[in-house]
């Protein structure tokens, strides 16, 4: 099983261990949905600019490949863009997707492979991911919420797998509640060596509620602080639920760098349209 604590180094210029490499660039998603040059140019500004160590993988369906490489042969790269390839093409697109990328080495780096789970996540599904991803890329799966979702959760960590838990989207529904997180955390935590990503609407720090939406948002740094908890037998749910930034970043700074890479080891990443809002929180939190 591939360890989250192998892509998380200290970042360049003095990015914590609890921050580095945390962020996944996924500007071509909603609310993002960035044109495939605007958000190529983005990430190659963030990548040499001065929080570069924040950043993560950059996130690319796995239909908009030939966009992708047609853009960066414009862009021509100092180095190959490490990739997060999402299937939206099914199981079957897999090997196809991943032997275009594979063509192009010069131009992308394939780190992870994700993608959804079906409603019922067996063996011969989860046997057919192994089948076709390398052993050297990291294979997200997201089993969905619903009756039997912890099971999903449980059979994707046996397997080798990282889970993915969506924390958000353009509907209520798709927001966890903090009991679902909470008993996510349990289970994901139980098992040594295992590691998570979260997705959606995890882009400011601490949980609120936008006001264009009402949706109540989680925030990352809750996550982190949660995570934290989890491991040195602490209240999850509180964590999950506070609103005082002030207080969450204080347990945060508190951390000793073994229990930061902990935490990450645990919690890999998330996706985030935007890379600004994370930053500018951290950084008003002082945290950066």
């Amino acid at each position: 099983m591939s360890s989250a604590a192998e892509l998380t180094p200290p970042g360049p210029r003095g990015i914590p261990p609890l921050f580095a490499r945390l962020v996944d660039d996924s500007a071509l998603f909603p609310p993002g949905d960035a044109n495939m040059p605007e958000a190529l140019r983005a990430h190659f500004a963030t990548r040499a600019g001065e929080h570069a160590g924040l950043l993560g993988v950059f996130l690319c369906q796995a239909s908009r490949l030939p966009e992708l490489i047609t853009e960066l042969i414009k862009v021509k790269p100092k180095e190959p863009l490490p990739l997060s390839l999402i299937i939206d093409t099914g199981l079957g697109g897999v090997p196809k997707a991943i032997s275009i990328v594979e063509s192009r080495s010069e131009l992308l780096s394939l780190r992870m492979v994700e993608m959804p789970a079906p409603s019922d996540v067996d063996e011969v599904w989860l046997e057919r991911v192994s089948e076709f991803v390398p052993e050297d890329v990291i294979r997200v799966v997201e089993p969905r919420r619903g009756v039997g979702w912890l099971d999903g959760v449980r059979k994707v960590i046996e397997h080798g797998s990282w889970a993915k838990i969506r924390c958000g989207g353009l509907s209520s529904e798709n927001f966890p509640s903090v009991d679902e997180v909470a008993d996510f955390l349990s289970v994901v935590s139980g098992y040594p060596g295992a590691s998570f990503k979260a997705t959606n609407s995890l882009h400011r720090a601490v949980r609120h509620q936008e006001d264009e939406t009402g949706f109540v948002h989680h925030g990352f740094l809750n996550l982190l602080v949660a995570v934290g908890r989890c491991l040195s037998g602490g209240n999850v749910r509180e964590a999950l639920a506070s609103t005082d930034a002030e207080v969450l970043a204080e347990e945060a700074r508190g951390l000793s760098e073994p229990a930061a890479k902990a935490v990450r080891a645990l919690f890999a990443s998330y996706a985030s349209a935007s890379f600004v809002e994370p930053v500018a929180d951290l950084e008003v939190l002082g945290l950066l």
